[in-house]
């Protein structure tokens, strides 16, 4: 089961406050995109690196967070290599590296409740001119937050569950009771937040 990404410490990513953590982590995606040069983008993955070593979390935890991401980049780095060059690849796969980097350090240094608060308050002049229910779209924050997880927690038992009765890694023995049971929780999300409105 993936364990929930926060961890409770003192240091200085931990005391800078929810909202400051989050207008950060906007701004250095925004210039993440903007850097061209691989020799830059290295600076900014080492950085985003020694972010999440200060946090505290342990580098198991931290291999269970981010191991599957590695075939996604893996499967980026050759399709833009192939077709932008090597170069390109490179800078694509550590400007990911360093968002992901970034992303995971300021959800290990912030409690999940504190995240959703600073996106209910900044959604709430858009509920004032009625374009958005602030509490419903913190409410489908943090039921996402929840959900996702726990996908990958139903993966880890179907495929146990298949290993047990014979069946090995067959992709459709394992995809295909995982949709169905994914799809039972995305209802049962949906029908919570129909539940919360007024």
């Amino acid at each position: 089961m993936m364990e929930p990404l926060y961890v409770a410490g003192q240091s200085p990513l931990h005391r800078l406050p929810a909202w400051l953590k989050l207008a950060a982590l906007i701004g250095a995606g925004a210039g993440l995109f903007m850097l061209r040069d691989p020799r830059w983008l290295a600076v900014a993955f080492a950085a985003a690196a020694a972010l999440v070593g200060s946090t505290g979390v342990t580098a198991a935890a931290v291999w269970r967070q981010v191991r599957g991401l590695l075939w996604v980049l893996l499967a980026v780095a050759l399709f833009t290599g192939w077709f932008q060059g090597w170069v390109e690849a490179l800078a694509v796969v550590l400007r990911i590296g360093a968002m992901v980097g970034l992303a995971l350090a300021v959800t290990l240094a912030t409690r999940t409740s504190d995240l959703i608060a600073v996106c209910e308050r900044a959604l709430m002049p858009f509920e004032r001119i009625g374009l958005a229910d602030a509490g419903k779209v913190a409410l489908a924050l943090a039921l996402a937050l929840r959900f996702v997880p726990e996908i990958w927690r139903n993966f880890q038992e179907i495929r146990e569950a298949q290993a047990a009765r014979g069946l090995g890694a067959h992709p459709v023995a394992l995809i295909v009771p995982l949709i169905v049971l994914t799809l039972k929780r995305a209802q049962e999300v949906a029908e919570a937040i129909d539940a919360r409105s007024p």
